[in-house]
């Protein structure tokens, strides 16, 4: 009997090591990095996109994923003749997903970083968004000095993270959120004085606590781009020339009409230290 036991023991660690195999297996070709092409031979692209945060990506009342990214996405995939799959992504975790080839290119209010472009290829810029601090009426932060002592919330590894950090960090406390609408939140409930936001910050904030809060200073202005994996020239050129096709025949002015609710900016011809094309 201890002999069938320790038989049937043996059998069990030897599938459990199977199945994990397997999963590990399975795994990895789920986050198979796709082409291009083997993108268009499935029939579909896998997008990765932010999940809530109005309105650039968010998932609305009837569970779709919406917003200015999303429309641009689907735009992407009307052009190359495939579906789209959504993969909504918080803010911290958005390259990594591209990276590991669980989604195929971000359209995910990307933020052009020297940082992040060490990491990825950026696209053409096809958004801007101005990044500023945010707080309450009945408190003065007219300059970096009169954050001395508060704390700021950020979306951790964002745009506004760097540009707190780099101007008020030294004066402030930094406190680090996994996305926009948790930032949002700490603040509303009192974990933090401010929050480091970008444009439509404002709008989100009023809609929660009207007339509560106000843009306090302006960071900088960024442009967004589309991400793909360094060295993917199929990816990146076929994202570029159909930014290039939407800005000349008037669809991505619509789109910036329909959820931006401002003019288009006029966007740089380069940003240095950030390719636009795979070198």
């Amino acid at each position: 009997m201890i002999g069938i036991l320790a038989g049937g023991r043996a059998l069990a660690r030897r599938a459990a090591v199977a199945t994990l195999a397997l999963a590990a297996v399975f795994g990895a070709l789920d986050a198979h990095a796709a082409s291009l092409e083997e993108a268009k031979a499935r029939g579909r692209i896998i997008v990765g996109i932010q999940g809530d945060n109005q309105p650039w990506g968010f998932v609305n009342s009837s569970g779709q994923q919406d917003g200015f990214d999303a429309d641009i996405a689907r735009l992407f995939a009307k052009d190359l003749g495939v579906e789209v799959e959504f993969t909504p992504l918080a803010v911290s975790n958005r390259i990594p997903a591209l990276t590991t080839g669980k989604v195929d290119v971000l359209f995910a209010t990307m933020a052009m970083t020297e940082e992040r472009a060490k990491a990825i290829q950026y696209s053409k810029p096809y958004a801007g968004n101005v990044i500023s601090l945010y707080g309450p009426k009945d408190k003065t932060i007219a300059k970096p000095e009169d954050a001395a002592g508060i704390a700021i919330g950020v979306p951790r590894s964002s745009a506004q993270d760097k540009a707190a950090t780099d101007m008020m960090g030294t004066v402030a406390t930094i406190r680090r959120f996994d996305d926009d609408a948790a930032s949002i939140q700490a603040l509303l409930s009192g974990q933090v004085d401010a929050v480091g936001g970008n444009q439509f910050y404002l709008q989100r904030l009023d809609a929660a606590a009207p007339g509560r809060f106000e843009r306090k200073i302006d960071f900088l202005t960024v442009y967004n781009g589309a991400g793909t994996r360094q060295g993917e020239k199929d990816w990146n050129e076929a994202i570029n020339a159909f930014i290039d096709k939407i800005k000349s025949n008037g669809e991505h002015a619509a789109v910036y009409a329909k959820w931006m609710k401002v003019p288009v900016p006029e966007f740089p011809a380069s940003i240095p230290n950030i390719p636009f094309t795979v070198q």
